[in-house]
């Protein structure tokens, strides 16, 4: 099991340790960041350490996935959770970054670290050694758990099961890292945070309906498959991109999806109940669009219930 210890200032994490009702954060990368996070995997927890001198380690949360957003994206999928208090503020800090102030509207692509169950120590008194972090290094590293257990980032992370959230237990995580290593990836999904649910499912689909093929942003929404009221979780593979009247629709039980063939299925209701629905009637057996990655693509379970519990047949 790993953590990953990244370096933040002082600014961010004071911003969000004053706001205790955000216990999602996302840790963005003004640079863009990589295309593929490796250090931590999803599910695994996530330190803060302060620049030198102040040195310390603030506080964490756990990973819920990484991904490459636009600037804007970020912004209205995370607001304040981005440790700012708005557009405008986390532009010029991008920009102090990137030495070289943005245009007003400029919307570069930066690497977001989304993070769910985040907590901060109320007393930030855990200095690590230079053994444990070089003072050249300035973005992070990831660290084995239980290798040194004496060391202040495991104490770090002893103290951020104690303070966070989540009810995690280091018998919970031993569990999630062993499926993570050895289970199917399937059977692996870690839950996402309700703000990460959103950016996640919009990266997934490449900004369109998965239905229509629609691509304008401010009327696409994440759709559950099985709504977390009826025991559904904020799982990549339990949600859809939808444009905003197919959601409803979807949520209706007008639409829905094969399990195996991702078939659009249509009700006999929609056009008894409102004489119109064409535009669904004509794709009705035609494939949804599903994301690349198998892993990311709507699970079995998940539309196999909304068909027998929502769809109206």
């Amino acid at each position: 099991m790993k953590t990953y210890v990244a370096v933040t200032d002082q600014r961010w994490y004071q911003f969000l340790a004053a706001r205790p009702y955000l216990t999602e954060a996302n840790f963005w990368m003004p640079g863009g960041g990589p295309a593929v996070f490796g250090a931590v995997a999803p599910g695994e927890s996530f330190l803060f350490k302060t620049h030198r001198p102040h040195n310390r380690l603030v506080g964490g949360g756990f990973l819920s996935d990484y991904r490459q957003l636009p600037l804007e994206t970020a912004w209205e999928r995370f607001g304040e959770a981005n440790g700012v208090a708005s557009l405008e503020e986390m532009r010029a800090a991008i920009g102090q970054y990137r030495r070289r102030a943005l245009d007003p509207y400029e919307n570069p692509v930066i690497g977001c670290a989304m993070l769910r169950d985040t907590a901060f120590f109320e007393l930030a008194d855990l200095r690590p050694t230079s053994a444990e972090f070089a003072g050249n290094l300035v973005r992070g590293k990831s660290f084995e758990i239980g290798r040194q257990p004496d060391s202040t980032v495991e104490e770090a992370f002893r103290r951020l099961l104690d303070v966070s959230p989540s009810g995690l237990t280091p018998m919970d995580l031993a569990y999630v890292d062993e499926r993570a290593m050895f289970g199917s990836p399937r059977l692996y999904t870690p839950r996402l945070g309700q703000r990460s649910f959103a950016a996640v499912i919009e990266s997934a689909y490449g900004g369109r309906c998965a239905i229509t093929g629609a691509k304008i942003r401010p009327a696409l929404q994440a759709a559950h498959i099985r709504p977390v009221a009826q025991a559904g979780q904020h799982r990549v593979d339990n949600g859809l991109l939808l444009r905003a009247d197919v959601h409803i629709m979807f949520d209706r039980g007008y639409l829905g999806v094969h399990p195996s063939t991702h078939g659009l299925q249509v009700s006999s209701r929609l056009r008894q109940d409102f004489g119109n629905g064409d535009e669904f009637y004509l794709r009705e057996g035609e494939p949804i669009a599903v994301p690349t990655k198998p892993v990311e693509r709507p699970n079995t379970e998940f539309l196999e219930w909304h068909l027998d519990e929502v769809f109206h047949g």
